[in-house]
């Protein structure tokens, strides 16, 4: 029987899936309407995402308390960053809310969650199919890159105008000389070396669990 920590990991992972799968078709949906990348992805999906985003912190809990072996560090790297870029950014600039940017964000996020999660939750159970991990072990391959070079990194660029002429989150932060639009100057020379980590070391997680899987797969 399964124990209590394994049902919390499913159930936690089985309800992210519904809430990205929603996201995803609200975006799709969108794009169908309109037939076009500017336009209302963040209208259709902004709140459900940046919901689930916010809610995805307890991946960083899960992994300090060892819930799960990822630790803390990564996916607190992963969730900061999309985190930042989704509140700070996206909600806070409403100009840059219909740029393709967006809606190329939220398409490579959605695709990739909706088979991430429910591979999570299968796992919990060691009940997760050969191809479900897999496909999620690959898929983000080509997912993640697009989400973030043409998606994330090229929407701040894109929000660097606004947040001069805003003058966006002042020029302190706790009594300390601060300029908002020198950390994202700061934040898009830095993060393509941060990707690249994050990049790298999923690819050793696939190695790895591909491995693991397969192994598992003949000894059936």
């Amino acid at each position: 029987m399964p124990q209590l920590s394994n049902l919390y990991l499913f159930l936690y992972n089985s309800l992210q899936s519904i809430g990205w799968a929603l996201a995803l078709f609200r975006v799709v949906s969108n794009f169908v309407v309109t037939k076009s990348t500017d336009g209302a992805a963040y209208a259709s999906a902004g709140e459900l995402i940046c919901f689930l985003q916010t809610a995805a912190f307890l991946e960083v809990i899960h992994g300090a308390i060892g819930l799960v072996p990822s630790g803390a560090l990564l996916p607190l790297m992963q969730w900061g960053g999309r985190t930042h870029f989704l509140l700070a950014i996206v909600n806070g600039i409403n100009e840059v809310q219909e740029l393709p940017s967006v809606f190329i964000t939220f398409l490579a996020w959605s695709l990739s969650e909706v088979i991430r999660y429910p591979q999570y939750a299968l796992s919990s159970l060691r009940h997760c199919p050969y191809w479900i991990t897999y496909l999620r072990y690959t898929s983000f391959i080509v997912l993640y890159p697009i989400g973030v070079g043409p998606g994330e990194m090229w929407l701040m660029y894109q929000a660097l105008p606004y947040i001069k002429e805003k003058h966006l989150y002042g020029d302190s932060l706790f009594g300390l000389p601060f300029s908002y639009y020198n950390f994202i100057q700061a934040v898009l020379l830095c993060y393509p070396f941060l990707w690249l980590k994050l990049y790298l070391h999923m690819f050793k997680q696939r190695k790895s669990k591909l491995a693991k899987q397969h192994t598992r797969k003949k000894k059936m």
